[in-house]
């Protein structure tokens, strides 16, 4: 669900709408990388410590634990809603680096693809290739088509006789 920048001035500290202002775009598309990083860390920190509170908060709310200040939480849905945000910034933040190094890879990969073809290039130019062996120019001598048979000939004459050596014998029944 998408959140108003009002609704995140009321339900974070200064400091931390700092963080979550730099992981909107455009500002987050002009981050270098090592600040990227560093924002990265910050970000994780702030949102690892909503999901703690939050959780003790529960716990205080169910009575499984004992209050952490003067009294116990009534409610824990403000704590919620800032891991909430700071969880969509963490968000923002991871799909801005992992844009980053697609792009990078990609860049790396054309690179790569371009110096092959400059190293395949320069190899063609001068290689020196195997002879082809054997080719039909005007020396070599054709060779003749073999003749196409059905059967032996020799075979012609023996099965002729086999077919009328078993129809006699039919006959003389």
């Amino acid at each position: 669900m998408a959140r108003s920048l009002k609704h995140e001035r009321q339900l974070l500290s200064t400091d931390e709408l700092t963080l979550v202002e730099k992981s909107h775009h455009p500002a987050l598309g002009l981050l270098p990388d090592h600040d990227l990083a560093e924002l990265r860390k910050l970000v994780r920190e702030r949102r690892d410590r909503a999901q703690t509170i939050a959780a003790r908060q529960r716990r205080e709310l169910r009575g499984k634990a004992a209050p952490k200040g003067v009294r116990a939480a009534t409610d824990d849905s403000g704590t919620r809603e800032k891991r909430d945000l700071l969880a969509a910034a963490l968000r923002r933040l991871n799909k801005e680096v992992s844009r980053r190094e697609a792009k990078a890879a990609k860049q790396d990969l054309i690179g790569s693809a371009q110096r092959a073809l400059e190293l395949r290039r320069a190899a063609g130019a001068n290689a020196t290739r195997p002879s082809p062996g054997r080719t039909p120019k005007e020396g070599l001598n054709p060779k003749a088509a073999p003749t196409y048979t059905l059967r032996k000939p020799a075979k012609l004459g023996a099965i002729s006789q086999r077919n009328k050596n078993m129809q006699a014998k039919r006959d003389s029944r």
